[in-house]
């Protein structure tokens, strides 16, 4: 089987069978995957997902479409660093060595990508494009720096990236990391959050999963910003955002992020504040707040009330109020709020019900819309119509006005490590941020670089880092920061469509290949790749890179590849091919110690639960491992890999040999016997196979085309045979197998003397007036229970039906001589005579 597979990658490669052009007569689909982090080797899930893709381009090729189907590589990130480190070698070399190894990898597999568009984003001929693109956001102040918490660590002395945070300790030094505030660069993607969010009810072709997630992730949120003053010094003011205005006369206490301004300008340090600080600045993600016991400290401060000056609310220190939503304060509702009712038991505070509810809210916050109580002037108004009103009091009183807030926020881009696109700007102390002149890009990683683990090396190179400003010639330095690696991919989309430009994009390019018709990649990518590359879209029509507002016009989210996990007796993870299985125990192949059999889980390095794709290469083969990825669960669903599904689909495809040597042995003039329902299942299993991948529902197309599969064998084995129709169902059969098993399927179909290759091929059309049957046969019921069956012509009429039905022996049996008080017709179905 790999001597046929290798030999059909070489001619597709020689033929260059699936570059395409961008200037043809045919209509255009463009599907595309989400490109592979170069780590060395691909697996199985990376399979799984190139597979899914591939049979849509072939599919929408033998529809007749000009299929845009290309590959590359999102080759910036932190394992080639770690590796550099570990081997202190380059991470361009480890990154490169992988590079070649997958792309090896992938051709073996025989997927039809257009590897003359392929692109790499560690390439400088490629980043060059992004830094200058970067540049732009930043002369349009939506690229800016500003100081943010990051993750330090305290004995490398280096700021780490979440991943390199490990249960709280540096990867590297095991040192717990402290939170510091650095400047770092950000994008400004909440400017295009309402647009964000408007645009997500146009992308129809997305999982609503999808849709819904980026729509959470944007949160908007409608309410009121307005001011409470502090008792005793009325010239200040803290501002909050609530989207509850409406409940202002059940506040009882004013909640601020541990990094509120008022702290330093007015509360004391005392120990207890300073250690609470010290715990809340561990929190600086919402996605955090939803782990923590709600906790606050008081800082002897008190505002009054903005309607009644004699209520005063304490202000309290909260970790569950956050300095980047919405001001860093809020008030707080117990009554009707879960985190504020959460916190005021804990500090004994009051709970005051302000909305009609059938329930104790001293126990339990009440968190519906409502009518009003307890409220002065909002009394007996809905929640809706006491949020207007109150608003409208704030405005006349000059305290507050309506707002919007958003969950979103800004993209901070800067990753202080090495291997990643450098950010090309210079700070200068005369000068400031000092911009690199375009004519200087790309600003490239230096080759001689000391990986010691220490920091970022590009810190502690002096010739690259120090050069002289742009503006007044004196020494500056280069800013050190690279960008986060998402910025490479959300746009690499829009390269594809002409990776040798000389500008950013052409335009002309993709003006006809975008958007990309069908997007491909795990639903973990919803809330960051997905909105990123939506976010820079939209720039990128605005810079007239592209015309389009929306980068994928469809996503299909599949499901992962899972495996069980081992381990041994000193709870070591193993790789299931150091493991045997003897009856219903697992044993260890060298040693044969017991093994336990842990959760089938996702196939992951960490738990050793992967298949090595060579080895099962070697053993099946690609077009085996395809067929099996494609057809033992629905696509969007998790996959469990098996040995002997794979086994399974090995003998399905030495299955199709066997019938071509049947089929090619067959003489014209053998006794013949024509096989009208064959004939009807080789149309209805094209029809039905067609339909079945345009709505991705791969395994129900090779499930119908196992179905045409047994058929054809099943009429081999008889003495007449309809040989015409078996021959016509047989190439049927290996051209709706081609998307799904091209090496095998292109094999048979040279040895069936065909000179054009099935990638050339039109899908196979089927003729509408064959799938009809001859007969049909109906259920005879008396009286709702079955009696008989009969098999009518399909040209009889319901008259006809009703007489040979009551005719029938077994159905005069129950009528006892009787006429039939009514006879019921299910066409082609059931016939139910009520006696």
């Amino acid at each position: 089987m790999n001597q046929i597979e290798q030999k059909w990658q070489y001619i597709w490669q020689e033929e260059k069978a699936f570059e395409v052009s961008n200037a043809s007569s045919k209509p255009k689909y463009y599907v595309l995957e989400m490109l592979p982090y170069p780590s060395g080797k691909i697996h199985v899930g990376h399979v799984r997902n190139y597979s899914i893709g591939d049979v849509i381009a072939r599919f929408m090729t033998m529809q007749g479409f000009n299929v845009l189907h290309p590959m590359g590589w999102d080759a910036f990130g932190l394992p080639a660093e770690n590796a550099a480190i570990k081997n202190n070698s380059h991470p361009k070399k480890w990154t490169y060595s992988n590079i070649k190894n997958m792309k090896k990898q992938l051709k073996s597999m025989g997927f039809s990508y257009d590897w003359s568009r392929e692109i790499n984003s560690c390439d400088p001929e490629y980043y060059k494009h992004e830094q200058k693109f970067f540049l732009e956001l930043y002369e349009r102040n939506l690229a800016y720096q500003k100081e943010s918490f990051v993750n330090w660590d305290p004995v490398d002395n280096t700021v780490l990236a979440n991943e390199q945070v490990v249960d709280g300790r540096g990867w590297r030094s095991g040192a717990i990391v402290a939170k510091r505030y650095l400047k770092q660069w950000f994008l400004k993607i909440t400017d295009y959050a309402e647009e964000l969010l408007n645009e997500i009810q146009n992308l129809k072709e997305w999982p609503e999963a999808v849709r819904s997630m980026q729509e959470k992730w944007i949160g908007k949120s409608i309410g009121a910003n307005f001011h409470f003053k502090i008792k005793d010094n009325e010239e200040t003011t803290i501002e909050v955002f609530s989207t509850k205005p409406e409940t202002i006369f059940g506040a009882s206490f004013i909640g601020i992020a541990f990094n509120h301004p008022i702290i330093e300008r007015l509360v004391s340090k005392t120990p207890e504040i300073l250690a609470f600080i010290t715990q809340c600045s561990h929190i600086t993600r919402s996605s955090e707040l939803e782990k923590v016991e709600r906790e606050g400290v008081f800082t002897g401060l008190f505002v009054t009330h903005p309607f009644d000056s004699n209520i005063v609310l304490p202000v309290i220190i909260t970790n569950f109020v956050l300095m980047d939503y919405g001001t860093g304060a809020i008030f707080g509702c117990p009554a009707h709020d879960e985190c504020d009712h959460e916190l005021a038991v804990k500090m004994n505070l009051s709970i005051k019900q302000v909305i009609k509810a059938d329930m104790d809210v001293q126990k339990t916050a009440y968190t519906e819309d409502g009518i009003l109580i307890n409220s002065d002037f909002l009394n007996g108004l809905t929640s809706n119509e006491a949020k207007q009103e109150v608003i409208g009091e704030f405005e006349k009183l000059g305290i507050g006005k309506r707002s919007v807030n958003y969950r979103l926020k800004d993209w901070g881009i800067s990753r202080q490590r090495f291997w990643g696109c450098p950010i090309p700007m210079i700070h200068c102390e005369i000068c400031g941020i000092v911009p690199v002149p375009y004519k200087d890009l790309p600003v490239t990683l230096p080759d001689d670089v000391n990986f010691d683990g220490h920091g970022n090396p590009l810190d502690h190179h002096p010739s690259w880092k120090h050069v002289n400003c742009p503006k007044c010639d004196k020494p500056a330095v280069r800013e050190t920061d690279t960008f986060d690696t998402f910025f490479e991919s959300s746009w690499y989309f829009t390269r594809y469509c002409n990776s040798n430009a000389t500008e950013m994009t052409d335009k002309k390019a993709c003006d006809y290949w975008l958007p990309v018709d069908k997007y491909i990649g795990g639903i973990e990518h919803a809330v960051m790749h997905l909105l990123y590359a939506r976010f820079f879209t939209k720039v990128m029509n605005e810079q007239n890179y592209v015309s389009v507002q929306e980068p994928f016009k469809g996503l299909f989210t599949q499901g992962m590849v899972l495996h069980a996990t081992y381990k041994d007796e000193h709870n070591n993870w193993l790789y299931p091919e150091e493991v045997v299985k003897k009856g219903n125990e697992f044993f260890h192949k060298e040693s044969n110690n017991r093994v336990v059999q842990g959760r089938i889980e996702k196939m992951s390095k960490s738990k050793k639960n992967l298949i090595d794709l060579e080895t099962m290469q070697e053993q099946y083969g690609a077009d085996a491992i395809r067929l099996f990825v494609l057809s033992d669960s629905p696509p969007e669903k998790d996959l469990e890999w098996s040995a002997s599904g794979i086994e399974g689909c090995s003998r399905f495809i030495n299955k199709l040999e066997y019938m071509f040597k049947a089929i090619d042995s067959l003489k014209d003039d053998v006794n013949s016997e024509v096989n009208k329902e064959l004939n009807r299942l080789v149309h209805f299993t094209i029809k039905h196979v067609a339909e079945d991948i345009k709505h991705f529902a791969l395994n129900r197309a090779i499930a119908r085309i196992r179905e045409l599969s047994n058929a054809i064998s099943a009429e081999i084995s008889k003495d007449k045979i309809d040989v015409k129709t078996v021959r016509h169902g047989f190439n049927v059969l290996v051209q709706l197998l081609n998307p799904f098993i091209p090496h095998i399927t292109e094999e048979i179909w040279q040895k069936l003397g065909n000179k054009e290759r099935l990638y050339n091929l039109s899908f196979p059309a089927f003729d509408e007036s064959m799938l009809e049957l001859d007969t049909y046969i109906m259920a005879v019921q008396v009286n709702g229970k079955l009696r008989d069956t009969y098999e009518f012509k399909t040209s009889v009429s319901e008259d006809e039906i009703k007489q040979v039905t009551v005719s029938l022996p077994k159905v005069q049996k129950f009528l006892e001589g009787k006429e039939p008080k009514k006879i019921i017709l299910v066409p082609r179905k059931i016939v139910n005579i009520l006696v």
